[in-house]
């Protein structure tokens, strides 16, 4: 990915949805284009026109901290653009990587999944930036059971093609749409996080070969923290469940990141997670059941 190209239109997107009104500055003249012109941006950010143009070309090579403070609260950027700004700022700096690269594949620590096979009530994964399932618990694989028996590709599980390239994912995510916009605003944080992350520009030139949906959401430069939040879910064996979700990045493991599903307490969801954990485990004894078999 172009880091240049990816701060002009990350700019230009976030001005063109800013409207005057929103901004708090008169409006004069006819707009040729949605949005905040290029000198109104430059005047709420206290800086030359000029020099904002060729911020918005793609050229924050040297640029202050205070100046990217300055255009974030130009633009009202919510957190997860402003770390975005910072993170697209970071790559063109003389210190960042000049070519692409593989990032490297880490297996997950025998001790994290202890730590996930010790979750025995709630779905858990451990993923990376790219949203490839590298481990998970029982009921996590229960969870996305169609997920894991439907996919094809090689590799790791990846969510974002699940979500965009199996038909499965528009009955598992009854909310698709919002669905597909959070997978799309996490792989473009990830890319502005890492510019030179050579799986990852695969895995965006397959969705977007693929996938019509997701050409048109990655064209618009949306970008989401998922940290936390809820998703509602219909699972073919148990139903219906809305379940939130709280992600933990590991320290220890950069670029890994655990993902725990939980269900509010007394709730249809709860006991509909309880269910799925009742079918997981018959599941799992009928396997071994299976392999102790004589042949």
């Amino acid at each position: 990915m172009d880091a240049r190209s990816e701060i002009s239109e990350f700019l230009t997107s976030r001005r063109a949805r800013l409207s005057p009104e929103q901004a708090g500055v008169a409006s004069y003249g006819p707009r040729r284009v949605p949005g905040l012109r290029r000198e109104e941006v430059a005047v709420l950010a206290g800086v030359s026109v000029p020099y904002y143009t060729r911020l918005e070309r793609g050229s924050l090579n040297g640029v202050s901290d205070s100046v990217l403070e300055a255009i974030a609260a130009a633009l009202q950027l919510d957190d997860a653009e402003h770390a975005h700004l910072f993170d697209l700022a970071r790559a063109v700096r003389p210190a960042a990587p000049a070519r692409r690269r593989r990032a490297p594949k880490r297996a997950v620590r025998p001790s994290i999944q202890h730590v996930l096979d010790g979750l025995t009530g709630a779905p858990a994964f451990v993923h990376n930036a790219r949203l490839d399932n590298l481990a998970g618990n029982q009921l996590g694989y229960a969870l996305y059971s169609e997920m894991f028996r439907r996919a094809t590709a090689p590799g790791p599980v990846n969510n974002a093609r699940y979500v965009f390239l199996d038909p499965d994912a528009r009955e598992f995510y009854p909310n698709w749409e919002r669905a597909a916009k959070d997978v799309v605003g996490i792989l473009r944080q990830a890319a502005g996080h890492d510019p030179h992350d050579r799986d990852l520009s695969d895995l965006v030139g397959e969705l977007s070969t693929q996938s019509r949906e997701f050409r048109m959401l990655w064209a618009t430069h949306h970008v989401r923290l998922h940290d936390t939040g809820s998703k509602e879910i219909h699972h073919r064996i148990v139903g219906d469940m809305t379940l939130t979700y709280n992600r933990m990045e590991l320290t220890a493991d950069p670029g890994q990141a655990l993902t725990i599903w939980t269900a509010e307490p007394g709730t249809k969801s709860a006991e509909a997670l309880s269910l799925l954990g009742s079918w997981a485990a018959t599941l799992s004894a009928e396997n071994a059941l299976i392999e102790t078999l004589p042949e």
